[in-house]
């Protein structure tokens, strides 16, 4: 069973920054990637700077190279079972031939987004059916936008996506809007349609082109938000028994340390609006964490030894008293 200082499940912006951390701080990483992040259908990121535009593969192909470059391991798989074996952690590779043990592990296997079940939204994901404007208002800005409501705080997000055009629908089902939202929407000239949502128009370019109604009226749109429902992919951690909050998402401190001693967690997993930037930030900060609370465990094993007996050896650079 191979044996690593720290083992980083998932292997997107956070999981890759942390294991360039841990690696150029010299300690043994596996960076274990499922090969499925979360932005893949994207085309390009944004908002990362230095970065802005770049397509995420591109991101992640070179993070890669650069943690391999420091001596770190990446291997492609998914982790099914993580335990505490009392002295560190023990993951199970999907199909069951493979075993890592770890001193101490950071999970950063994202989220996945749950959409509305509208016929074609979710072939249209990252297209032109979008998530953040932040990420993407700029790309879609002046033009015909829609925004998917319904859900607790669908209206601000529509002001927000305001910011990005003076031609904005909000949809939404019959008799949810408030006297208020609905004079907020009107004072920015948002528009309001109520009614259900039967399937997007696509042209014969591969295009979105508007929103048909069950009703049969077609209201044009170039371009789709949508507020998804975040869900944690946070099985190993709950597993492990790390304490949730009400929402169901991992408890953290604001290095990544969960309730469970060696155990951390960064980036979509415990913040879902993290961007790619955002999470790469957190997977540094809790590999700085990481590696003190190694050093820590390394101090009093060696204080151990020495009080047994056991000669410590000196490194290669100290002086000894005769030459200071």
């Amino acid at each position: 069973m191979n044996q690593y200082d720290v083992a980083v499940i998932g292997g997107g912006a956070a999981g890759l920054s942390a294991a360039l951390v841990l690696s150029r701080a010299r300690r043994k990483v596996l960076v274990v990637d499922a090969g499925d992040p979360r932005n893949a259908p994207a085309a390009h990121m944004h908002g990362y700077l230095s970065r802005d535009g770049m397509p995420p593969n591109e991101l992640l192909a070179a993070g890669r190279e650069e943690v391999r470059g420091y001596g770190a391991d990446i291997t492609a798989g998914m982790v099914t079972e993580l335990v505490h074996d009392g002295h560190g952690f023990t993951a199970l590779l999907a199909g069951g031939q493979q075993r890592i043990s770890a001193r101490r592990v950071l999970v950063t296997t994202g989220l996945r987004d749950e959409l509305p079940d509208i016929q074609g939204l979710r072939d249209r994901w990252a297209r032109d059916v979008l998530h953040c404007p932040y990420c993407h208002g700029h790309g879609v800005s002046d033009r015909r936008l829609g925004v998917i409501g319904g859900t607790p705080g669908a209206v601000r997000y529509a002001q927000i996506v305001r910011q990005w055009t003076h031609d904005l629908t909000y949809f939404t089902s019959r008799d949810i809007l408030t006297a208020v939202e609905r004079n907020e929407l009107l004072a920015r000239g948002i528009g309001v349609v109520e009614g259900i949502i039967d399937q997007l128009v696509i042209d014969d370019a591969d295009q979105l082109r508007g929103v048909h109604l069950r009703d049969g009226c077609v209201i044009p749109v170039d371009a789709l938000f949508v507020p998804p429902r975040f869900v944690p992919n946070s099985a190993l951690l709950v597993g492990l028994g790390c304490d949730v909050d009400g929402d169901g998402w991992v408890k953290v401190d604001t290095t990544g340390r969960t309730s469970v001693p060696g155990v951390w967690a960064a980036g979509n997993i415990v913040d879902p609006r993290a961007q790619v930037i955002t999470a790469a930030g957190a997977g540094s900060a809790a590999a700085i964490a990481i590696n003190a609370d190694l050093v820590e465990e390394d101090v009093r094993n060696a204080v151990r030894d020495l009080d047994h007996g056991f000669t410590p050896t000196p490194t290669t650079n100290a002086h000894s008293k005769e030459s200071a």
